[in-house]
């Protein structure tokens, strides 16, 4: 392996052989989402006074203020028709928060309809309403009164062209023919970032060109280059997102509940409710691989009167055997053992159930196999023709963070089939500098019982199954920390920050704890150490020892000096040993190998369990991997692919060999030569691979490798697969790595 590691490569390594925080090498950043967006053209900074006075009759009502815990609820009540039931007061509505009554301090009706039937003035100037700057709450408030706000929201990561097309054609018929006088409407497109192209506005000719400028591009590659190693072709939705690093949670947390995160915060400043339309292709990823990330992109914009109408761009969709023109057919029997269109129907199916469970989380709806987009504007117009909003103070003062549900009752409303709709809850603020050492004891533990998600803190996740004897398995766990997230105190000259990581393993069916780990890391830094690594992230490692079984796994990060808390969670399956053949472990994926040494720089402290092993699997020869966490691959020189194979007694394990095979866009790409182990345990019977290959020789996109293990003249072979994107930033060479490729 090389051995000419960077000062930096080995910094950070744990006073423990088995916990460690290391620098990780640099990605490609990206802005913040509000930082990434494109400014508006001096004709549409309109300044809000200078648009028409508020009907008469209106008053103003406070704004949404945490520090004096004044709640507002936006409540939609119509009748066995669906049209609003106005007039309305606070003697018609109860409320009460976590089971405690509140008292209701105001009732205000946002009348939409009163300015979808008032008659159109031909002079009247456009109305903008700026999300580029913090303007007087108040003001806008009365300039977006009564008024729809809608934000017509393009996933570009996930449409095809003709995807594409079809959702701009319907939102330019939408703004030229359907879009009513009470109608703001923003356009924002996601791609590599978060673009705002138009602020909420009425100019019919700004909205038009701002959808008019959208084309699909390469945002939308990782999505589609990618393929399973098995028969037939599943999408790779290894696109990234977070406001940190662009490939932050690339295989972790779907970018697209990261970005829609984004969206619901950055609409926070805009009183009111919020339509957003989003157009895309399908969310692969059910939320199950970051559950948290699910629910927290649910809780932004819960917390900031968002509600999601999911459109499937795709439209009305059926089932073609082999698949339909837009992608190369699968080789193989799959397509004619029905297997490919099981596994197609399956795949549509799970890129719609986040659609469904945001729409229906956030009060939207999702709007599948629609033949005509332009429906959906209709059905999202006739969903907010008028509101009411509730205004509270909340009568519990604890600035804790928790999440409190709210309910909403109607009372001595006399309307036939009379129904109540409203955002059903919001987090409370937290003051991080009161707590005292017992208070911060029990944050930690509530966070780690609470199924509500914290990501304050922006972690990502990597996990890895190793075998051990007495039927024991060593899970790796790698936690990757956004450093602009990161707040350092400065004592002595030196910059100080202190971290608690926990680890919880708990058995699905019994809700046992199975394997946890506590450990709290302090780092102290130079100067010139510290801004070294002000563009570098950290990655803390441990492990869990456990045994086979179904579990959930939880993962918390705190750093102390703000309170800021990130969780992870994800199902984590590990099968019995199938007896008498040979399993391989997890295929870890790296760019950095390391030395094992000890530090003064980082001080560790074991509260909780730790897994007690000599010699962790990644360690071999005084050198350790690394995992990648996000496993996407810059400018990194070499890609390290490591991992174990498992022979059964009896069976001969000296003439084991292992190479790799590629996959891409369906197709299998190129095959390693094959290779004898690194590394052989007679005692435990385990082989263990380390493989290289240069970065350089593989284009930008995402890729399948499998690791292939097969016994020479035996009947023992065994297979194992991880995913990985590759981003250059120069043009890449179009070969891909062939078999004098790999090194060792």
């Amino acid at each position: 392996m090389p051995g000419n590691h960077t000062n930096f490569e080995r910094i950070l390594a744990a006073a423990a052989l088995y916990a460690l925080l290391v620098p990780v090498l640099p990605a490609q950043q990206t802005q913040q989402s509000q930082q990434g967006t494109q400014q508006a053209s001096p004709q549409q900074q309109v300044n809000p006074l200078n648009t028409p006075p508020p009907p008469p009759g209106k008053t103003n009502t406070k704004t949404f203020v945490l520090e004096t815990n004044l709640v507002q609820i936006e409540t939609f009540v119509t009748d066995k028709d669906g049209k609003p039931v106005k007039g309305l007061t606070k003697a018609n509505f109860q409320m009460d928060e976590d089971g405690k009554m509140q008292k209701v301090d105001a009732v205000d009706y946002f009348d939409i309809e009163s300015i979808e039937t008032a008659a159109k003035s031909d002079d009247s100037a456009p109305v903008v309403v700026s999300l580029h700057s913090a303007p007087d709450p108040t003001v806008v408030r009365q300039v977006v009164r009564d008024r729809r706000l809608m934000v017509l929201f393009f996933d570009l990561t996930s449409m095809q062209p003709q995807e594409l097309l079809r959702s701009t054609d319907s939102a330019k018929k939408f703004i030229k023919e359907q879009m009513s006088p009470a109608d703001l409407v923003a356009v924002v497109s996601f791609g590599n970032l978060l673009v705002l192209k138009t602020d909420f506005t009425n100019d019919h000719d700004a909205l038009f060109a701002a959808v008019d400028s959208l084309i699909p591009g390469k945002e939308s590659q990782l999505a589609t280059n990618s393929a399973s190693a098995s028969d037939a072709v599943s999408e790779d939705n290894g696109a990234s997102f977070t406001a940190d690093d662009t490939e932050f949670n690339t295989f972790n947390t779907d970018r697209k509940l990261a970005a829609l995160e984004g969206l619901a915060g950055m609409l926070g400043s805009i009183p009111g409710k919020k339509s957003v339309m989003q157009f895309t292709g399908g969310i692969t990823q059910s939320g199950e691989d970051n559950r948290s990330e699910m629910q927290a992109a649910t809780i932004a914009a819960n917390k900031n009167n968002v509600s999601f109408y999911t459109v499937d761009a795709r439209g009305l969709m059926t089932d073609t055997p082999g698949g339909d023109a837009s992608a190369g057919m699968a080789s193989g029997s799959a397509t004619f053992s029905g297997v490919a269109v099981h596994q197609g129907t399956q795949s549509r199916q799970d890129s719609r159930d986040t659609l469904t469970q945001l729409a229906e989380d956030t009060g939207g709806k999702a709007y599948l196999d629609v033949g005509d987009l332009g429906d959906t504007f209709k059905s999202v117009e006739a969903e907010t023709t008028g509101y009411y909003l509730l205004s509270y103070y909340s009568a519990n003062a604890a600035k804790d963070g928790r999440y409190r549900r709210v309910k909403v009752k109607l009372v001595n409303v006399n309307v036939p089939g009379v129904h109540i709709r409203y955002r059903e809850g919001y987090n409370a603020p937290k003051d991080w500098k009161i707590f005292n050492s017992d208070d911060r004891e029990k944050a930690l533990d509530d966070a780690m019982a609470s199924n509500v998600p914290r990501v304050e803190l922006p972690i990502a996740l990597e996990t890895g199954e190793f075998r051990l004897p007495n039927n024991e398995v060593y899970v790796p766990l790698s936690v990757k920390l956004a450093s602009s997230a990161l707040q350092w105190a400065k004592s002595h000259g030196k910059h100080e920050t202190q971290f608690d990581f926990l680890a919880e393993l708990r058995d699905v069916a019994t809700k046992r704890v199975a394997g946890q780990l506590r450990d709290t890391i302090k780092v102290t830094l130079a100067d010139d150490r510290f801004q070294q690594l002000q563009q570098q992230s950290l990655v803390y490692q441990g492990g869990i020892l456990t045994n086979p079984g179904n579990y959930d796994l939880k993962v918390l990060a705190r750093e102390n000096e703000s309170g800021k808390i990130g969780t992870f969670e994800e199902k984590l399956l590990i099968p019995a040993p199938p007896a008498n053949r040979m399993t391989l472990s997890s295929v870890v994926l790296s760019s950095q190998i390391m030395a094992v040494q000890k530090t003064n720089e980082v001080e560790k402290k074991v509260i909780g369990s730790d897994a007690k092993l000599k010699q962790s699997p990644l360690d071999i020869n005084g050198e350790r991997i690394v995992p990648s966490v996000t496993r996407v691959f810059t400018d990194q020189p070499t890609l390290y692919v490591f991992f174990q194979a498992y022979v059964p007694p009896k069976e001969d394990a000296t003439n084991l060999r292992a190479g790799l095979i590629f996959f891409r866009n369906g197709k299998r790409l190129s095959d390693s030569p094959m290779f004898a182990p690194a590394d052989y345990d007679e005692k435990t019977r385990t082989a263990s691979f380390r493989i290289s290959l240069p970065v350089e020789k593989f284009a930008n996109g995402g890729y399948t490798v499998q690791a292939v293990v097969v016994q020479a003249g035996g009947s023992q072979v065994a297979f194992a697969k991880n995913y990985f994107a590759v981003r250059h930033a120069a043009a890449a060479p179009a070969a891909a790595p062939g078999p004098s490729g790999p090194n060792r």
